[in-house]
């Protein structure tokens, strides 16, 4: 139960909310057959595992075993608990909730809730707007945006705003009752000199918004002589810029259609491509181009093109990128815009079809990385920067081998036009091109450095016991939650007290007590109850398997039987001999029948 929600606002909270808009924010879903597949966002997934049942509401990964209903979901991909994925799935489907004390309920502990960071991140965003606007306060920015030539259409889209004087915020946030510490736990304020400071100040801000549309942190260009002319908030709950993306939200159906997403560095490169009708367009976050961002654009896209700055900075970021990019076997190209100019001026000067152009004109990742090579060697360089040149170029190969981006027979091909550069023989390079692959083979399956550090790893699949005992458990709860009707005779003679496995003494409490009402059982509504996301999982998982083997009267029949007969033989097992010999022979002839000792009682 969700003990501090009634059921019924639960089941409203659950039927508001579609299983496949749902997942579809954070994954592209294609049909197949009568189910959705897409890629899972819960392992590092390269072929579609997770398939989503529209009819059942429900979601399965083939490969991870990741499974459950929209509240599982939610659980899994925005680390939240229970009553914490009941609110965020109420504020998406604008259901107001009221909490009900129950005896049970948990007294609340120190732990931040997503949701409230995401409520504060909003107030502050609203704030920052009405400052830009003020008729004082604002001027200057909004003389400044219109020199960028931001149209104020696409200041509303994008809720730009405005962080005015030192402990303006903190002043506005005790007005309006907001803890300080709240604000501290967003990245809002921070410790200064001792104190309690505002963490933006006289700065253009940019909220940065999650795939749904939620404020999850903010970057923020100094409007002074500061001397970080970008800053972004800290890490937090909600927010960790090396998995994030500016713009995401409003690019990602036009990244589906077109199958490209195109990614810049910064937030006006990306303002102005939405403004001149490039969609499709997303940013860094003024960092380099992460694993954690490589694995998002996967999802939806099926080819990315990197256009950064053609200064020296912005080649090195974007030859850091496509490392990340091949690594996470994505399609990647690499374009740039002409000398002295970022994107936002090139698409104010040249246009939308010029933008596109330059897109279409994208250059492969292992041309772009020949290229360098060669540039390299045809240079005045040292010994020492032919040879970095040369490692750069080994090591992109090698990682693309590994991700299979690269056939035997282009192998052969660049290994041969390479001999005939450096003066080394074909052997000679294929074997260190092999120690290369092998290494990143073995770094591949470690942990991932970028991954946020306030995200907690995905939970394995929990233990639903061995051998006859269990397997007859979990029988009994398969036919249950594809045959309900069958109910009656199972509660006759079991009752969940019987199950020792824990996972499963937990789905059968929920199962029994849903059923004993007689108002019917369907997936989603025992979904529901399930506060765990190992429940959630395993229940998706254990009615699959029950539809698929079908024969639901005989199988219980034969459960029952089983569970029975291992009940009285425990129970046999623990009578005591006394002195009359003739007693205990009677007391445990009474647990003793005659069976076939080859038969286990179930089908």
């Amino acid at each position: 139960m969700a003990g501090i929600f009634d059921q019924a606002i639960v089941n409203q909270v659950q039927q508001a909310n579609d299983i496949v808009d749902l997942i579809s924010e954070h994954v592209s879903l294609k049909k197949k057959g009568r189910e959705m597949v897409g890629l899972c966002p819960f392992h590092d997934d390269h072929r579609p595992s997770m398939y989503v049942n529209t009819t059942k509401q429900i979601f399965k990964c083939f490969a991870c075993g990741a499974g459950g209903g929209v509240f599982t979901f939610v659980q899994m991909r925005e680390n939240l608990t229970f009553p914490q994925a009941i609110r965020r799935l109420a504020d998406r489907a604008g259901i107001k909730l009221k909490e009900t004390k129950t005896k049970d309920a948990k007294p609340k502990t120190d732990d931040v809730d997503p949701n409230e960071l995401a409520r504060v991140n909003a107030w502050a965003a609203k704030y920052f707007q009405q400052n830009l606007y003020d008729t004082g306060k604002g001027k200057h920015t909004r003389d400044y945006i219109a020199e960028r030539k931001i149209t104020p259409e696409s200041v509303k889209i994008w809720q730009l705003g405005l962080a005015v004087t030192q402990n303006d915020l903190l002043r506005a946030a005790k007005a309006k009752n907001i803890s300080t510490k709240l604000l501290q736990h967003a990245g809002l304020v921070a410790t200064q000199a001792g104190s309690i400071a505002d963490k933006f100040v006289n700065r253009l801000m940019f909220p940065i918004n999650d795939v749904t549309g939620r404020v999850i942190g903010f970057g923020g260009r100094t409007l002074d002589d500061a001397p970080a002319k970008y800053i972004n908030s800290p890490t937090t709950a909600l927010f960790n810029k090396s998995s994030s993306l500016y713009g995401l939200q409003h690019a990602r159906h036009r990244i589906v259609s077109s199958g490209t997403a195109v990614v810049v560095e910064g937030y006006t490169d990306c303002i102005m491509a939405h403004q001149t009708g490039c969609t499709n367009v997303v940013a860094a976050l003024g960092t380099s181009f992460t694993t954690g961002q490589a694995r998002i654009l996967r999802r939806y896209a099926k080819q990315v093109a990197l256009l950064f700055d053609s200064d020296t900075a912005g080649i090195e970021a974007a030859n850091r990128a496509l490392e990340v990019c091949v690594s996470q076997r994505i399609d990647i190209k690499l374009a740039s815009v002409p000398k002295g100019k970022d994107p936002c001026d090139f698409l104010l000067t040249a246009g939308k079809k010029a933008f596109e152009k330059l897109i279409d004109g994208a250059v492969d990742v292992f041309n772009f990385k020949w290229n360098r090579l060669i540039d390299s060697f045809g240079s005045g360089d040292t010994l020492i920067d032919h040879k970095a040149a040369l490692e750069e170029f080994l090591q992109t190969i090698a990682t693309a081998v590994w991700a299979g981006r690269v056939s035997a027979i282009d192998r052969g091909l660049i290994v041969n036009r390479l001999s005939k550069i450096i003066g080394l023989d074909t052997r000679e390079i294929n074997n260190e091109l092999s120690k290369r692959t092998a290494r990143v083979a073995r770094t591949a399956s470690y942990p991932d450095s970028t991954a946020p550090k306030n995200q907690k790893p995905q939970s394995t699949q929990p233990d639903t016991g061995r051998g006859l005992f269990a397997t007859a458990q979990r029988e009994v709860l398969e036919v249950l939650l594809n045959e309900p009707k069958l109910f009656d005779t199972a509660k006759r003679k079991i009752t969940p007290g019987l199950f020792d496995v824990p996972i499963l003494a937990q789905i059968a409490q929920i199962l029994f007590q849903t059923l004993s009402t007689g108002t019917g059982l369907s997936l989603p509504e025992i979904l529901a109850k399930a506060e765990s996301v190992e429940a959630g999982s395993i229940i998706v998982e254990l009615a699959q398997a029950g539809e698929q083997k079908g024969n639901f009267q005989s199988r219980l029949a034969g459960a029952i039987e089983t569970i029975q007969r291992l009940q009285k033989q425990e129970k046999k097992s623990e009578i005591k001999p006394d002195q009359d010999q003739t007693g205990f022979l009677r007391r445990a002839s009474q647990y003793s029948e005659k069976q076939n000792p080859h038969s286990v009682g179930m089908v």
